[in-house]
């Protein structure tokens, strides 16, 4: 039980950083519309929207994952199915990346991608850790007759993955459209 309350007051305390990274865009955009503008139209939107895919994608395993835990059976494949949309995700992530700085838009370019890089990074982190804990859930899920503890991680784990989808559903509009 006390695991359960301590992953709600983590996800509530990164959701409230999150808001606060929002808020920072958002005042970026009102102080500066026209490079905010121009800097969005930089991007590529199209890799932004795989990537959107692959998460809502993931987070579909995911449920599909601990609704086979709670039926008892293994969801093992379906957290691996969710893994490797998150490597997706990150690998696509990476060729962004590189594709920006290879056309000259780098952390120094303006304000703008000084917050693309340094927000989408953080969310990145949290994509790693979330793929990182789709493993161990992973792991623990090859086999059914999970223990209450077990089952407990791994809905934990669920809700935290889950987290990183909501993040990245407002991140990405923030960033790439609005």
């Amino acid at each position: 039980m006390s695991a359960e309350w301590g992953i709600w007051v983590f996800l509530f305390g990164d959701m409230a950083v999150f808001t606060a990274y929002f808020a920072c865009i958002a005042g970026l955009r009102a102080q500066q519309p026209a490079m905010f503008k121009a800097s969005q139209q930089l991007l590529h939107p199209s890799l932004g929207v795989v990537n959107t895919v692959l998460l809502l994608t993931a987070s579909l395993f995911v449920v599909r994952g601990v609704a086979a835990v709670r039926e008892q059976s293994s969801g093992a494949r379906y957290f691996r199915l969710a893994m490797a949309c998150a490597m997706g995700f990150a690998v696509i992530k990476c060729v962004e990346y590189t594709m920006l700085v290879t056309e000259g838009h780098t952390l120094g370019s303006n304000s703008f991608f000084a917050y693309y890089y340094m927000f989408t990074a953080i969310h990145l982190t949290h994509l790693i850790a979330g793929a990182a804990v789709l493993l161990r859930i992973a792991s623990i899920t090859r086999r059914a007759g999970l223990t209450v503890h077990q089952k407990g991680f791994v809905e934990c784990g669920a809700c935290f993955w889950h987290l990183i989808d909501l993040l990245w559903l407002v991140l990405f509009p923030l960033l790439y459209f609005i």
